[in-house]
């Protein structure tokens, strides 16, 4: 059977519900948002003389809620008119209307008896084969599945998102016991293909298996911090990005996330949990009660482990709770020796060896977590899982951390992680101690560019499934290197398609960059068919590298930079103009001169997730690698018999002078940074290679042509100059910009009008690209613009001076 989503029902509100409403509409799916019924008037409605009986008022709950979740930031949708694919409703009124939908689900408060009553109601409309599911995060499927109908049964799983549903790609899938296997099948790949998510297939155990390993690791640590004196920004500097996790690390993601929720599932496990050999580590700390007891719930109650006050001087201050008097202060630097030994060391998994050999406090703290945490991992298969790799994607992407805890146990050594267990009293797993004798040395290996892990039962390293609709460049690159120099690495994705992988930090574009890029164009034209720039990073690129334009420019050596600007230019113009197909394969941010090389690749291939501008102003400068030539030929093109064209080229000289970032790939499309019917937009980020690679091979296949060299961009000449300086002016005297501002957006006029030319005429792109170049080159001998990439390289935030 083919089944295809058109429609969905989210039956809940909530922050999740309406999150998880937003993410349908994401990608296309018309949403139905149920309700309930308020039970009394607001003080609003009274006022108004509204009744009960008021379609307002019965369905204000959902529309609230609804409001509220699309005023949130981030953003739970990646552009606002989207927002138009949910219709609102209560379950009075409009329940009668998920007989029309494909998929329902129930997303209301974690009580078994209030899920039973909507199923009840759901029961009475639902058309048979229906899929219907509970995004729950811990009542058992054999509950809810009492008293309902066979067809409900085969057709019932608890399919549970992470929040917030549009960011966080854990989608476990969690099959009734009486469900079908094409429904537990569809609703892996549907999460997979079309949510944007990693499908984990789960056991119908408590918390599953995200936060089952996630609230130990906090828990554990939640009695660590006593034991080893640490405090509260201590524990964050050591379990965040030093070791692969999000910025919040443990504290400050309780903190966002919500001290409730978490002790909720906390208590939920230690309940039905009984034999679980860490059950009493899931007890909750006296300082837990405590913070519970005040409320001091994280960012719902304005304090948790944080508190932001104004200080005396007016200032916001960020205090920190002290776990030992219960009492905010100010923030602690915290540094530690073994985190210095890891500053060279790139990668977090490559830094885990150093970390368990700290000699100082990080150190025993770090023996002491990945030892508690082995040790409970070990003792989860087959409970929870029978596979070791769906915990390490569960973490992954449920908790944004860079490698699971087998994957950390594969860095630190299978041998050491035993060491260190024992060192603690924990004893290896029966098939850990089976495993090393039978001489597997680790749980993953990669064979022939897929990922291979060590399967429990059949004691052998099997290939993990799903992998064929991937490309991952970490298990090709040993293999299928073409070339490689410090900047990138270009890679035989197969079929004829080249792949140039940004290496350098943080992917900013310099000279070794360029490089790579004019050799892989020359390779891709001489031996190959076509041409992909993507990597998977955490970013695509934040720039051109404003350090070596800044050295440049304070030593004043013009005639070099001048030289490395244009290369810039050039480079991108090979992009455009080569003999073989470019495709670019941006995600995360993908700024400056990564945007600009998005603008000169013949097609886009864009994650859902990608944060795209022309941010230079940010820096003091215009963008000067193609992106000012590049937004007026893209006017130039827009313009349409009847439009008044400088309203058409105001847009895209805002787009660069209001350093706007798009805040996801659709935004991107309206800022003019991608083009409709020319550029896609891929959900799922593990696919985007892959799916660049098709594009080539499609436009390779299909005949692909070298494009003829632009000599046509219509320019507006003193007509938009003149405009543009009138108003740079008035804001200016208003105050809405600062004197530097007006001079960088007065250069930007000047080449996006084409220079002062007496008429509007067509030009060249050369042309604009020689005009670009002499205005980025002059504003680097401005003060205020070195002040500005100064600050940015200092701090990472832009000076307004």
């Amino acid at each position: 059977m083919t089944r295809r989503i058109k429609k969905v029902a989210i039956i809940g509100s909530g922050i999740m519900g309406s999150g998880i409403a937003c993410h349908f509409a994401n990608i296309g799916v018309e949403v139905l948002l149920l309700d309930i019924v308020p039970r009394e008037l607001n003080d609003k409605e009274k006022a108004k003389g509204l009744t009960l009986e008021d379609k307002a008022v019965r369905n204000r709950l959902v529309n609230d809620a609804l409001t509220a979740s699309l005023k949130s930031k981030p953003s739970p949708i990646y552009s606002q008119k989207f927002a138009s694919r949910i219709t609102t409703g209560n379950l009075e009124d409009d329940i009668a209307k998920v007989a029309d939908v494909d998929w329902i689900m129930e997303v209301v408060v974690e009580r078994l008896d209030i899920k039973k009553i909507v199923f009840e109601k759901l029961e009475k409309y639902r058309t048979p084969g229906t899929i219907i599911s509970s995004n729950t995060s811990g009542i058992p499927i054999k509950f809810m599945n009492e008293g309902r109908s066979e067809d409900f049964q085969k057709h019932f799983a608890v399919t549970h998102f992470f929040n917030p549903p549009r960011y966080l790609k854990l989608f476990e899938v969690v099959p009734g016991p009486d469900c079908k296997q094409e429904v537990t099948d569809f609703l892996m790949d549907y999460g997979s293909k079309f949510l944007g998510k990693t499908s984990v297939l789960a056991k119908d155990t408590p918390a599953f298996i995200g936060n089952r390993i996630g609230i130990f690791g906090i828990q554990s640590l939640f009695h660590q911090v006593k034991e080893l004196g640490l405090t509260v920004e201590e524990v964050d500097k050591l379990t965040g990005p030093v070791i692969g996790r999000p910025k919040s690390a443990t504290f400050r993601t309780v903190d966002v996330v919500g001290l409730d929720t978490l002790v909720h599932v906390a208590n939920g496990i230690y309940e039905n949990c009984p034999n679980d050999e860490a059950h009493d580590l899931f007890k909750l700390p006296s300082f837990i009660n405590t913070m519970m007891e005040n409320k001091w719930l994280g960012s719902k109650t304005k304090q948790g482990f944080y508190k932001k006050v104004v200080n005396a001087e007016g200032k916001k201050e960020i205090l920190t709770l002290d776990l030992d008097t219960m009492e905010y202060r100010a923030s602690k630097r915290a540094k530690f020796a073994t985190l210095e030994l890891t500053k060279t060391i790139d990668k977090p998994i490559d830094r885990f060896k150093v970390l368990v050999g700290g000699k100082d406090k990080a150190g025993e703290f770090y023996r002491k977590n990945f030892a508690a945490m082995f040790a409970y991992v070990q003792n989860r298969i087959p409970e929870i899982s029978d596979e070791l790799y769906k915990i390490d994607d569960a973490m992954k992407a449920g908790f944004g951390w860079e490698n699971g805890p087998f994957e950390i146990w594969d860095a630190v050594g299978i041998e050491k992680g035993i060491e260190l267990m024992k060192a603690e009293g924990n004893q290896p797993a029966a098939w850990i101690s089976e495993m090393v004798a039978n001489g597997q040395t680790s749980f993953y290996s990669i064979k022939e560019g897929a990922t291979y892990f060590y399967d429990v039962p059949t004691k052998t390293q099997t290939k993990k499934p799903g992998q064929d609709a991937f490309i991952i460049l970490d298990n090709i690159r040993k293999t299928k290197e073409v070339f490689k120099n410090s900047g990138v690495v270009i890679e035989d994705l197969g079929d004829g398609i080249l792949n140039c992988e940004f290496q350098s930090k943080m992917n900013t574009i310099g000279g070794d960059v360029l490089a790579g890029l004019n050799k892989a164009i020359d390779l891709a034209e001489k031996d190959f068919q076509g041409l992909v720039v993507g990597n998977q990073g955490a970013n695509f690129s934040v720039g051109a590298n404003i350090g070596m334009i800044f050295m440049m420019a304070v030593e004043q050596e013009y005639d070099e930079l001048n030289m490395a600007i244009k290369y810039f230019q050039d480079t991108m113009m090979r992009m455009r103009y080569s003999s073989i197909p470019t495709i670019a394969a941006p995600h995360g941010m993908s700024l400056g001169g990564g945007c600009e090389l998005s603008l000169h690749a013949d097609k886009v291939v864009a994650a859902a997730e990608t944060y795209m501008g022309l941010v230079e102003f940010g820096v003091g400068v215009i963008p000067g690698g193609g992106g000012s030539k590049e937004m007026a030929l893209r006017a130039s093109d827009t313009f349409r018999t009847g439009d008044v064209q400088l309203n058409v080229l105001q847009e895209y000289f805002l787009t660069i002078g209001m350093a706007k970032v798009s805040t996801s790939a659709h935004e991107a499309f309206d800022l003019g940074l991608l083009q409709k019917g020319k550029d896609v937009v891929v959900v799922n980020r593990e696919r985007q290679i892959a799916q660049a690679k098709k594009h080539a091979v499609l436009m390779a296949e299909a005949g692909y042509t070298q494009p003829v060299k632009r000599e046509d961009v219509l320019v507006l000449g003193k007509q938009a100059l003149g405009a543009f300086m009138v108003a740079t002016d008035s804001m200016h005297a208003s105050r809405f910009i600062s004197e530097h501002d007006q001079k960088i957006a007065n250069k930007l006029a000047y080449v996006m009008a084409g220079g002062d030319l007496s008429e509007p005429t067509r030009v060249s792109e050369q042309y604009l690209l020689n005009l670009e170049r002499e205005a980025f080159l002059s504003l680097t001998t401005e003060r205020k613009s070195l002040e500005r990439i100064q600050q940015m390289l200092k701090t990472g935030k832009p000076l307004r001076n």
